[in-house]
């Protein structure tokens, strides 16, 4: 197959996440079993233009905040007479609705979330608004095409927005669990609680805090991995509370850092009110070390209740912090949640999420094969 893919940012971008991850470790080994795979995306400034990444011909256009106003025009000059047998649009900001581009292609969209009201949280109002807004089309403009959903919730949005539900496939994510693996002699003696992620108002940084505050076992500490506009607002929280000694910022990491987090927390936590799925909840189970997160769509699909972590209402900082407080007593109950965990992330291999998805965009492109 001749696929191209269009996402807002490519792996490399220093703003990429878990989207960004999903889509490589997808494309990167559709690469591998011999497709041409181009992918178009934004950069971010003194990026190079073009690059290859195991195979991915990376064409970068813009910035993050000028690549929606671009991208169409630059597929029409430098890609459209390309022969793609597949457009294949990751929506993970806003569509780009390319079901309205040139060419003869088929459209597969991957949707890891969709914002909806959650961007009232999270950007100024007009902003979120233009984001609601954006999204409330996608059930005309994207009619009849086929959807590839990272998880069950995300999937049941887009069925509530008006997409039928055959439309809709899920393929879960995978894990680099040959990476992601235990260290049982790498675990903190202190008790030790651990958010990687972006720091943005949605993620629900500043509940974890307040419940690190409110915890019987107050030798516990904070450890924050990650960049975000919204360190500093975390940072005067943290000072509010009196929780300076408990609670390191630890900005931007490595790779080899964050797999060293990972293993010398006894609890990771992830308090936002929606994700798409939860990729860090997986790499640390995959690591041996349990979850504690919000019971909210898609982060429930990625920690089983009472095996490999605990699910608690979203916003109830009373209940993550008896959870806390469960684990940081309990080191045996670490040990025995986080073999689960283990166990648990092995059955979600990157290689697995690949495969299917070659065989669904296969689907899409054989004639009467587009459901």
């Amino acid at each position: 197959m001749k696929i191209c893919a269009v996402n807002w940012q490519d792996l490399e971008n220093p703003l990429g996440g878990g989207a960004e991850t999903h889509l490589h470790e997808i494309l990167e080994r559709l690469a591998s079993y011999g497709h041409e795979v181009v992918l178009l995306c934004g950069g971010w400034p003194g990026c190079p233009p073009r690059a290859t990444r195991h195979g991915v011909e990376i064409h970068r256009v813009g910035t993050r905040q000028t690549f929606a106003l671009l991208a169409r025009g630059y597929w029409e000059r430098e890609l459209a007479d390309r022969g793609f047998d597949v457009l294949y649009e990751d929506i993970n900001k806003m569509p780009l609705f390319t079901t309205r581009w040139s060419g003869p292609q088929r459209v597969v969209v991957v949707v890891p979330h969709l914002f909806g009201g959650a961007a009232f949280q999270e950007l100024n109002p007009v902003l979120a608004a233009a984001v609601w807004l954006s999204e409330r089309p996608i059930p005309w403009l994207y009619r009849g095409v086929p959807f590839q959903a990272i998880s069950e919730s995300t999937a049941d949005d887009l069925v509530a927005r008006g997409i039928r539900r055959e439309l809709v496939k899920v393929i879960p994510p995978g894990v680099s669990f040959d990476h992601y693996t235990p260290d049982a002699a790498g675990r903190a003696a202190t008790p030790t609680i651990a958010y990687l992620g972006r720091l943005k108002k949605y993620k629900g940084v500043d509940l974890v805090i307040r419940a690190l505050a409110q915890m019987r076992h107050s030798e516990t500490v904070l450890e924050i991995a990650g960049a975000g506009d919204y360190r500093p607002a975390l940072e005067r929280l943290v000072d509010s509370l009196a929780l300076r000694e408990r609670v390191r910022f630890l900005g931007f990491v490595t790779e080899a850092e964050k797999l060293a987090l990972l293993r010398r927390a006894w609890v990771v936590s992830l308090a936002s009110p929606k994700e798409g799925w939860g990729l860090t909840n997986v790499e640390a189970e995959a690591c041996g070390t349990p979850v504690v997160a919000s019971n909210s769509p898609g982060i429930r699909e990625s920690v089983r209740d009472g095996d490999t972590g605990y699910l608690v209402p979203h916003g109830d900082i009373a209940a993550m912090a008896a959870a806390y407080d469960r684990l940081a007593g309990d080191p045996a109950l670490v040990a025995s949640m986080g073999a689960k965990a283990r166990a648990f992330a092995e059955s979600f291999t990157w290689e697995r999420c690949a495969r299917e998805t070659d065989a669904h965009l296969r689907s899409v492109i054989t004639p009467g094969g587009r459901t």
